[in-house]
Formats: C-alpha cells, sequence, structure tokens
C-alpha cells in the first residue's frame, strides 16, 4: 500500500507526552517567581527538541511538541481568547482501574464577546517548525471550540454578551478561524482538534447532564458540528484537520464511557474534518459497528494501544482489531495510533517513560507491517 504523504499518517499519535522532570521542576520555579516565564521557556525549548527528536527516531511522521508548554491540554488556549475567563473549579469524578480519581480543572466563563484578539499558537508552531526535520510534519493541537459550551452551557455564557447564543457560536468560529489563518500562513498543515464533548455524548450520564443543562444531547451533535465546520472553514488549502474524541484523560483515568452510536452519524457525515482520532483501547469505547458510517474519503485513526496501562499489547492483537475494523472501513482509509495522549494535563498518566517509547514503537511496527509505512 502507498505512501500518505499527508496526514493524518498510518502511524500517527495524538500529542501529549510525559513531561521530563527538568521541565516539571523549571515549571514549579517559575511558579514560586525563581525564574521568569522567558527562562521557562528556554527549558521548554530543550524539552520540545528533545521530544521531536524522540518521535523522529521512532519514524513517525506527524511531530508534535509534546504539549510541554501547557497545563490542560484546554485551558491554557482558550484562556486566550479575549472573553474567556477562567476560575475556581468544579469536581469531577474520574475513573480507573481502581476507583474513582477527583479532578478540579478550573471553570472557563465566557464574560464578554469572544474575539481572537492574538495569535495564540503562532510562535510555539514556528519553533516547533524550525525543530523538525526536513520531510517531517509539524502537527499542532488545539482544544475543539465546542470546549467553551458543553461544560458549562448556557449558564457560563453571558446573557449580556451572548442573549443570542447563535451569536456566541458565529463569534467562537470566527475566532478559530483567525487563528487557523495564522497558523496557515506560517506553513501550518497539519491542525488535530482535541473534543471530549462528542465523545460525552455517548455516555448516558452525560446526555442526561445535557438534558439538565437544557440541552437536547441529540440535537447538540448537529451543532457542534456546525460550529467546528464553521471554525475550519477558511482554512487554508492543503491543510488537513483531524478531531480527536476523548472520553477524559487525567492520571489514567477517565469520565465517560459509551460507543459512539449515539453520535456516529453525524460525526462521520456532517462533521467536515479530514481524520478522526478515535479512541478503541477497551470496552468503554464500544465496538467497531459505528464506522459503518464512514463515507468514502474519510480517515479513521484506531487508537487502539492504552496510554493509560504500561502493559505493552501485542502486534497479533493489534492487528485483528485493524482486520475486524476492516471489514466495515476499508484498510486503506484506516491508521493507528494510541487510544489518547500520554499526558492530557502537566500531571500525566501513570505510566512509564520507557513504556510511552514502547507503545509508539509498537504503533509504528505495527503500521509498517498491515499497510507497508508509517
Amino acid at each position: 500500500m502507498s505512501l500518505r504523504s499527508v496526514p493524518p499518517f498510518r502511524a500517527d499519535h495524538v500529542g501529549s507526552f510525559l513531561r521530563p522532570k527538568a521541565l516539571l521542576d523549571a515549571r514549579e520555579k517559575q511558579q514560586k517567581g525563581e525564574i521568569t516565564r522567558a527562562q521557562l521557556r528556554v527549558v521548554e525549548d530543550a524539552a520540545i527538541r528533545d521530544i521531536v527528536k524522540f518521535q523522529e527516531s521512532l519514524g513517525l511522521q506527524g511531530i508534535t511538541d509534546g504539549e510541554f508548554r501547557r497545563t490542560y491540554f484546554h485551558i491554557d488556549f482558550l484562556e486566550q481568547l479575549e472573553g474567556v475567563e477562567t476560575g475556581g473549579g468544579i469536581t469531577v469524578a474520574f475513573h480507573n482501574a481502581s476507583g474513582n480519581v477527583e479532578f478540579s480543572p478550573p471553570v472557563m466563563k465566557i464574560t464578554k464577546k469572544i474575539r481572537h484578539a492574538k495569535d495564540i499558537q503562532l510562535a510555539d508552531f514556528q519553533f516547533l517548525k524550525s525543530a523538525v526535520s526536513a520531510g517531517k510534519t509539524p502537527k499542532v493541537t488545539i482544544p475543539s471550540p465546542t470546549m467553551l459550551h458543553f461544560r458549562g452551557g448556557r449558564g457560563a455564557i453571558s446573557k449580556d454578551a451572548y442573549p443570542d447564543l447563535d451569536a456566541f457560536y458565529d463569534d467562537v468560529a470566527a475566532a478559530y478561524r483567525s487563528e487557523l489563518k495564522s497558523l496557515g500562513d506560517a506553513g501550518c498543515r497539519y491542525v488535530q482538534m482535541d473534543d471530549t464533548n462528542l465523545a460525552y455524548l455517548c455516555d448516558t450520564k452525560m446526555r442526561e447532564g445535557a438534558r439538565s443543562r437544557g440541552d437536547d444531547p441529540n440535537e447538540l451533535p448537529r451543532r457542534y458540528a456546525r460550529l467546528i465546520n464553521a471554525a475550519i472553514a477558511d482554512r487554508p488549502a492543503g491543510m488537513k484537520v483531524c478531531v480527536h474524541l476523548c472520553r477524559g484523560n487525567y492520571k489514567s483515568a477517565w469520565a465517560a464511557e459509551g460507543g459512539y452510536e449515539p453520535v456516529a452519524e453525524v460525526l462521520f457525515n456532517e462533521l467536515a474534518v479530514d481524520g478522526y482520532f478515535l479512541e478503541y483501547d477497551d470496552a468503554r469505547s464500544g465496538d467497531f459497528q459505528p464506522l459503518r458510517h464512514v463515507p468514502k474519503g474519510k480517515i479513521v485513526v484506531l487508537g487502539i494501544v492504552s496510554t493509560k496501562l504500561g502493559e505493552l499489547e501485542s502486534k497479533d492483537f493489534l492487528k485483528r482489531k485493524i482486520d475486524e475494523a476492516a471489514k466495515l472501513v476499508p484498510l486503506e482509509q484506516l491508521c493507528l495510533s494510541p487510544q489518547c495522549g500520554f499526558s492530557s494535563t502537566v500531571h500525566g498518566n501513570d505510566i512509564a517513560v520507557e513504556s510511552q517509547a514502547a507503545k509508539l514503537r509498537l504503533v509504528v511496527e505495527t503500521a509498517q507491517e498491515v499497510w507497508g509505512t508509517a
């Protein structure tokens, strides 16, 4: 099978990596006022150069900065939009094999009109691009625009700023278009939007929570598809945009469960992205049947390798799962990746650095054996 010269690639990954100790130590010093933000950035730069070399050494084609400049996969980006404020925290129960894990990320609120007041990822992308070798593709990961709505709903959006929610969605989409233009002008051709909300809408309890906030969980996927489509409508020619559906990823724990069936038809046929990174690492993600809705031309990246557990999957297991999915989607429309990032927050998953490397190496080697290329 021929080499995929455009993203997503046969062997790909979601983007975040375990933070090295030197970086964590520098972040702590900066928070204590012992070093400046500029001095922290020097440490971040060095760590990013190392993680770029690590990805390239494995044979990966899409290269990220490991999200090494972030505390959370979403908040660090979204709070830089004018009109978004953060504070406090609402405790969310995440789950793992041992029980519940409490997580209280800052709460985002929309206090005034949303505006793209500055380029958010531009400098970070330019540095990443300078560190990536010729022939490799620097990849930018940003939160989905839906992250500004689902968790707080109407109650987190100022009625003075937005008496009409349609205007809110229009402004969010416009802000994203401006951000993507700045990235495109700088040469970015691979963007991934991380979206927990479409995956949360596969969970019975999460759907009920949406109803309690006054939202229709059957209509929200369509509303979110229109938002994302508007956000990427003017992306530069050649820029590939993928969406990653995540059920939560904090210290190897998750927040939601349930197969993709409730959102599948909208996800694959109304969302105008180029590819989908889908979690398929265990039973909580359901079976492959929802993939029957995938049309020609769309790429599905099967997230079969777990980033939550250190145990290494076997190639035979991965190949059996790929074969199973290929009964519903042609093999040429499939790729392979870990199910999520290794560190969606600065805290990192409960997995060793050595296991992180082994799992990515497994993805690359399996892709080479299944498709003849990574």
